[in-house]
């Protein structure tokens, strides 16, 4: 937490000079102003990491200057500042958009360690919107197969409904966050999509992290936490991996869809959230309810508004479309020409079975344009197992009879002009000597 700058607006001078004190061991600068104009003009030129902004300010509120301050400077976190009876005030500006508040007179160690976490949320903030413009052509479906665009008109349906619950099904990989984004921008124009990973947090975290917490409420909550669902209040809250909520948290879920309220740990009323729910799981939900992992009732609240991801496998047409469009944005990353994937090799992808889906591909494409760049990809660049499992799976209806015939004529006729040099048809042929040996094998040659 080194380098930080904190703008103080607060017209008690003394408070701002032992701001700064405190916070001189931190390596904090601290600049400050005692009016709303001199706030406003000292935060647009002095670009301070973070402003600590007071509710009561000479010659305007805090509320009416922090409207002023995200429109002007959206990236900077805003912190009220309140007196011990102005918390409702301050609880509205954080709806309206300050990052947090902190109450006078308050603790230097609580002042610090809200700094330190807004410091923290700024960066996240910051480079997660840096990701989002570098990677946002990523954040549409693609695909024209009857799979793809029954899943687009079923998005579209849902998204101009009024539902606000929705469950996406579908194996690891196949893009189930995905989809999730995609519904949102249906739905919404500018709104938050805040996302959650059941799996990924213990037990005793998702909780705190779903409905926020109080000051007190346990261990180490030394101020007022805000949740997700708070953070998610008029748009989308993505929960992937649903199925992994442990039994008790499955209930409380269940309670705030059914009410669209909350509560807290350690907070004594109901919150309402205007929230759009959506999970995601890779498991058979239906069977978890049988063997007693998933309640039924959150079960059936869950699946209002079903949305099945479809596998790679069942979508195979779209592997030509997908693996173009990894290659262009993985080459505009890299800064090189995209890899050319012919005929063969990409009927060969097709016939794959890619357990791991549209993961999977991604993954692969993604090494194939670092490794090489610009290159007429041939089956020796791929690993042994794409080439092993296609082989050994049936063809697809597009591999007719009819071509199989031609191509057995194009080796004979290249075997025959080469005086059956393997090495020369292969090169006649414009593949490697061992793809012209697997379909030597398998045509029976």
């Amino acid at each position: 937490m080194n380098n930080l700058t904190v703008l103080v607006i607060d017209d008690e001078r003394n408070l701002v000079r032992s701001i700064r004190f405190a916070l001189m061991d931190q390596n904090i600068e601290v600049l400050g102003a005692g009016t709303a104009r001199e706030g406003f003009e000292l935060a647009k030129s002095e670009l301070p990491d973070m402003i600590l902004l007071d509710l009561g300010l000479p010659d305007l509120s805090g509320l009416e200057l922090l409207p002023q301050l995200r429109q002007a400077l959206p990236d900077i976190p805003v912190i009220m500042i309140s007196a011990h009876g102005d918390t409702r005030a301050a609880v509205k500006a954080v709806k309206e958009g300050a990052l947090d508040y902190i109450t006078k007179p308050f603790e230097w160690e609580e002042l610090v360690m809200l700094i330190r976490r807004s410091s923290e949320h700024t960066h996240m903030v910051r480079e997660l919107n840096f990701h989002r413009q570098r990677y946002k052509h990523t954040h549409r479906l693609v695909g024209n197969s009857p799979q793809m665009e029954q899943l687009c008109q079923t998005l579209e349906l849902i998204g101009r409904s009024s539902g606000k619950t929705v469950l996406i099904s579908g194996p690891s990989g196949t893009g189930k966050a995905l989809v999730a984004r995609s519904l949102h921008d249906v739905r919404f124009i500018d709104a938050p999509f805040i996302e959650i990973n059941c799996a990924a947090l213990p037990e005793q975290l998702i909780e705190a992290e779903l409905f926020g917490a109080e000051r007190g409420a346990y261990t180490g909550a030394i101020q007022h936490r805000s949740g997700l669902i708070a953070l998610a209040d008029g748009g989308t809250l993505f929960l992937d991996e649903v199925g992994e909520l442990p039994l008790p948290l499955q209930a409380k879920l269940l309670s705030f869809l059914e009410n669209r309220s909350y509560r807290p740990i350690g907070g004594n009323r109901e919150i309402q959230a205007d929230v759009v729910v959506m999970a995601a799981t890779n498991r058979d939900l239906k069977a978890e309810v049988g063997q007693g992992n998933f309640r039924s009732d959150l079960y059936y609240r869950l699946n209002i508004l079903p949305i099945n991801a479809p596998s790679l496998a069942e979508r195979a047409d779209d592997i030509p479309l997908l693996i173009h469009h990894f290659s262009q944005h993985f080459a505009s990353q890299e800064g090189c020409e995209p890899p050319i994937w012919n005929t063969e090799i990409l009927q060969l992808l097709r016939r794959y079975a890619w357990p791991g889906n549209v993961r999977e591909l991604r993954n692969l494409v993604e090494r194939i344009t670092i490794l090489h760049p610009g290159q007429e990809i041939s089956c020796d660049f791929l690993p042994n197992e794409y080439l092993e499992a296609a082989d050994m799976m049936p063809s697809t209806p597009a591999y007719t009879k009819a071509l199989e015939e031609k191509e057995r004529q194009l080796i004979l006729d290249a075997l025959q002009e080469t005086g059956g040099q393997k090495g020369l048809a292969a090169e006649r042929l414009g593949i490697s000597r061992h793809a012209l040996k697997r379909r030597i094998q398998r045509l029976g040659l």
